[in-house]
């Protein structure tokens, strides 16, 4: 590649950052506490692609100066203008926004669910709003102690097994979308008749102390008792961080 074309790639890497960092468009890629490290990496890779183009641009100028004083035999060989080409994912990462990943990935990975240091009190009012990781956690490790007489409220996208049957799932977070793993809870009680793949659902529900165990990595999956449930929009992040706070 030639010089003009560094400076163009950076230039759009750069805006694509910034983009998507101005945006819920980062929330598709990363955890949103690198926000602002997103924003620094795109306004450093403008300023690096501008910083490239006005010394090439100075450079230009010097050389044409240089050959207007002599004459100037051979023949330049400027390279492919296939490099041009790398510019097309750059676009595409600004123009189109990837969907998170849902019910397919969800399948296809064990179950992340991990045994939690400790259990904060619930708070008061019913039912309690709670995360796939929060209800996960109590209901498989803490055999539902805290959960009885409770109803809850759990928000995830639905994934269905070979089989039909249901899961609540959410896609917990360490980093980025690359080491998003899922946590899903079982659903059994009163279900909606029609159930959508990766459709988003607000399911209220109470513990019960039924279990089973995800085929592929043998992991806990606990249930969850469905007294009502309703079809959500995509939240505004769609991925859980909180089993990493």
């Amino acid at each position: 590649m030639n010089r003009q074309a560094q400076a163009a790639v950076m230039f759009l890497l750069g805006a694509a950052l910034l983009h998507a960092g101005a945006t819920d468009l980062y929330l598709r890629y990363v955890k949103a506490g690198l926000q602002p490290l997103l924003l620094a990496s795109g306004a450093v890779l403008i300023a690096a692609a501008l910083a490239t183009a006005w010394y090439e641009r100075k450079r230009a100028k010097a050389a044409r100066a240089a050959d207007a004083g002599h004459a100037h035999s051979g023949h330049a060989h400027p390279e492919p203008r296939i490099s041009w080409l790398l510019v097309l994912p750059l676009l595409s990462l600004i123009l189109i926004a990837p969907p998170a990943l849902g019910s397919y990935s969800a399948l296809r990975t064990g179950t992340a669910l991990q045994q939690p240091y400790g259990y904060g009190r619930l708070p008061a009012g019913d039912p309690v709003p709670l995360s796939v990781v929060d209800y996960a956690s109590r209901a498989a490790y803490d055999h539902g102690r805290s959960l009885h007489g409770r109803p809850v409220r759990v928000t995830g996208f639905l994934a269905l097994d070979h089989s039909g049957a249901p899961y609540l799932v959410r896609m917990a977070l360490n980093c980025c979308a690359a080491d998003a793993q899922p946590v899903k809870i079982a659903l059994t009680g009163k279900l909606p008749p029609v159930l959508q793949p990766d459709a988003w659902l607000e399911v209220t529900g109470s513990y019960t102390p039924k279990l089973t165990h995800d085929p592929v990595n043998n992991g806990p999956i606990p249930y969850l008792k469905v007294t009502s449930a309703k079809p959500v929009p995509t939240p505004h992040d769609p991925y859980d961080e909180t089993w990493n706070n």
